[in-house]
């Protein structure tokens, strides 16, 4: 196994890069210069960072450092860690930084989420250039141990098998090697799903919009946080960019789910980006008396208004079923009922098998990738546990011809799911009888 005892994270003051140097400095024990354009906010982030993986012990381990004492840092490294902007130029000028004194032993990476590794591994010159990876962990990387391996085609196999085995057992990551495509996996498949619910909330705009299609698509259905909360949690601004980098680098059949919608691209332009501005599709009211109130962005008027309470029958029992532990019934519900939600829910749970299996060859090397980035970068129920839930009350084969024939017109879904095989996730402990 490598032996990282020093690290150099740039770009330490960021959401991610506050994560990533805790979880360097916890569960690899390493010395990690936290590097930002001002020491004096990355001493105010090391709390934060401390935080983040619950170690007090690790502050001894975390060294404030600027720019102006970047290539020290990185001469004294063993890995080096970029986590800037997600800009291809920004990260392009930084990897020419390091390797003006990067050592021949050392490995470089961009925990960059989509954009192109081999473009930014060209920065670096010939015996260095073997030495950089794409290495894409999920937020916050001390509960979500997903982290995605890009290779280029530079890259030294020994190293790259040495970094995985790393990443692996050291950092306890679950690593799901993925080739340089745009969003790479994970959120090729999770922003595919979240997009199109966005789009949803456009169509059915009469219908409630927004939480409508949340209210549809929550935990009862095998996920964590409703698709569009998630929009929110994430950012609209990063929503935006990632789902644009695919649409203009891809052409796959679901080419247009990933359009971004007027409505979502208007609130972005007016800086209602989510929860971190406070605003975006939803809005949390707060007053004097520490009562909240949780409004949503209506598609129809441009304003926000009261969360409804919607009632569906079919989620009703859906939830109700699932409490019990009874899931045969749950999915029965789900699947031999024909109302408009019904229809719209197992539409995008059939769409998000497919899909996950058609990206997966794509951009994958096995078809339980799928599986590991879904289970365990988003936390929602990984595809092949989703198949296997719905094959309790249906042959999913079928299903899919049925429900999705225009889909179907464009892909060969029996080649597609001949491979299909059980999933190593339990699909129960992911349908919630909540919300």
């Amino acid at each position: 196994m490598l032996n990282i005892k020093t690290v150099t994270i740039i770009g330490a003051t960021g959401t991610m890069g506050t994560n990533v140097a805790g979880i360097f400095a916890s569960f690899g024990d390493a010395k990690v210069y936290c590097v930002g354009r001002n020491i004096e906010k990355v001493k105010k982030t090391i709390p934060r960072i401390v935080k983040s993986v619950k170690a007090d012990a690790i502050a001894k381990n975390l060294i404030p450092a600027d720019f102006t004492m970047l290539e020290k840092c990185v001469a004294d490294s063993d890995l080096v860690f970029e986590s800037s902007k997600e800009d291809i130029t920004v990260k392009k000028d930084i990897a020419t930084q390091v390797a003006k004194t990067l050592q021949p032993h050392a490995i470089s990476c961009t925990g960059s989420s989509g954009l192109s590794i081999t473009e930014i591994a060209n920065c670096y010159p010939e015996g260095l250039r073997e030495h950089f990876f794409g290495v894409h962990m999920f937020n916050p990387p001390y509960s979500m141990s997903l982290c995605e391996l890009t290779p280029t085609v530079f890259s030294d196999k020994t190293i790259r098998a040495d970094l995985k085995e790393y990443l692996s057992k050291q950092l306890i990551r679950t690593v799901v090697e993925v080739k340089d495509s745009p969003a790479f996996l994970g959120n090729r498949i999770g922003f595919q799903f979240i997009n199109e619910g966005l789009q949803y909330a456009e169509k059915y705009r009469d219908n409630g919009g927004i939480d409508y299609i949340d209210a549809l698509l929550g935990s009862f259905t095998g996920r964590t946080m409703a698709p569009l909360t998630t929009a929110d949690f994430v950012g609209l601004d990063v929503h935006k960019a990632v789902v644009e980098n695919i649409f203009e680098n891809t052409n796959d059949y679901a080419h247009d789910t990933f359009v971004f919608p007027s409505f979502a691209a208007q609130l972005v332009a007016e800086g209602k980006l989510g929860r971190k501005s406070g605003a975006g599709l939803y809005q949390r009211i707060k007053y004097e008396n520490d009562l909240t109130r949780q409004t949503v962005y209506d598609v129809n008027t441009g304003l926000y208004r009261d969360v409804i309470p919607y009632v569906f029958p079919f989620a009703d029992k859906m939830k109700r079923r699932i409490a019990e532990g009874d899931y045969v019934k749950a999915f029965d519900s789900l699947v031999n009922n024909h109302s408009l939600e019904t229809e719209i829910c197992l539409s995008f749970l059939l769409k998000y098998i497919v899909y996950s299996l058609y990206a997966t060859e794509k951009v994958g090397y096995t078809i339980e990738a799928a599986d590991d980035v879904m289970a365990t970068g988003f936390n929602w129920c990984p595809p092949l546990a989703m198949y296997q839930a719905l094959s309790t009350v249906a042959d999913v084969p079928t299903l899919i011809k049925d429900r999705l024939p225009e889909i179907c017109s464009k892909v060969d879904i029996e080649r597609l799911l001949v491979d299909v095989k059980p999933s190593k996730y339990d699909y129960r402990i992911y349908f919630k009888s909540g919300r």
